[in-house]
């Protein structure tokens, strides 16, 4: 089982309830006041936009001017998705369950769980993440999803931030990837498959998410290495994951030899 993504120094604990606040905080609470009294021209009185998600449709409704906080809608709200007549937009490829989550970052600045700021530990952490058995609230933190046609289950922050990439929501990826550096317990093919993943649906130029699966790949070596599912997926390949890691892994061994060569001059 892979344990973790980032440094021990920067494992979150049991918090303190009232040491905790929102990574967003103020954002959402001038979301609140605008909520409280909605002026003129607001995202609360601009129309309402029907969205049929999923090749089996949900339909989602959201204000036109949240909406318009992405790139990706502002020009779908005047093309081809856009039935003007009925206020409508369809997205048939997009995942219900993920769009849930995309719609909630829109009019709140976070997606559940919330990224939360322990001040007694000066960490972050997940909302409800030491409490995975509490009923009370929205239940218990889950880090995978299933996404039709995958293969199987996708770290959730990693099919959020690729969402965020098509949509244009850079703040979205960065919220997303820092959210899965806090997860725990996945395991190899998960991770594997959720690479791969990342990789089919960002673009070349990306150097966040796919630089973060490289580094937890040799961070967790050891584990890889014995893994018969990192074994069948390099000789599947397919995917130019594989040269990044190898290219990755070069630049590793080359960082290690010139600290040696620094103390004492060698060569490899």
């Amino acid at each position: 089982m892979f344990k973790r993504s980032f440094r021990s120094k920067d494992r979150a604990g049991k918090s303190v309830r009232p040491s905790k606040r929102s990574f967003r905080e103020d954002q959402k609470l001038k979301l609140q006041q605008k909520l409280d009294s909605p002026p003129v021209g607001s995202t609360l009185t601009s129309p309402i936009i029907t969205l049929v998600v999923g090749h089996e449709p949900r339909i989602f409704a959201a204000h036109e001017d949240v909406l318009s906080l992405s790139p990706f809608f502002t020009a779908a709200l005047k093309g081809q998705f856009y039935e003007s007549t009925t206020k409508r937009v369809a997205l048939p490829d997009e995942d219900p369950q993920v769009f849930s989550c995309i719609l909630e970052y829109l009019y709140k600045g976070d997606y559940y769980p919330r990224l939360l700021f322990n001040k007694r530990r000066a960490s972050f952490e997940l909302e409800d993440a030491q409490e995975p058995h509490n009923f009370g609230g929205r239940g218990s933190v889950e880090s995978i999803v299933d996404i039709p046609g995958a293969g199987g289950a996708l770290l959730k922050d990693t099919v959020i931030y690729c969402a965020a990439e098509r949509y244009g929501l850079d703040e979205l990826k960065r919220l997303a990837l820092r959210k899965q550096g806090l997860q725990s317990g996945i395991t190899v093919d998960v991770i594997l498959r959720s690479a791969r993943f990342a990789y089919d649906n960002t673009p070349d130029s990306d150097s966040k998410l796919r630089a973060h699966y490289l580094a937890l790949i040799i961070r967790s070596r050891k584990t890889f290495k014995r893994s018969g599912t990192m074994q069948m997926e390099m000789e599947i390949g397919g995917s130019k994951l594989f040269f990044d890691l190898f290219v990755a892994m070069c630049n590793h061994v080359d960082d290690i030899v010139d600290i040696g060569n620094n103390r004492s001059p060698k060569t490899i």
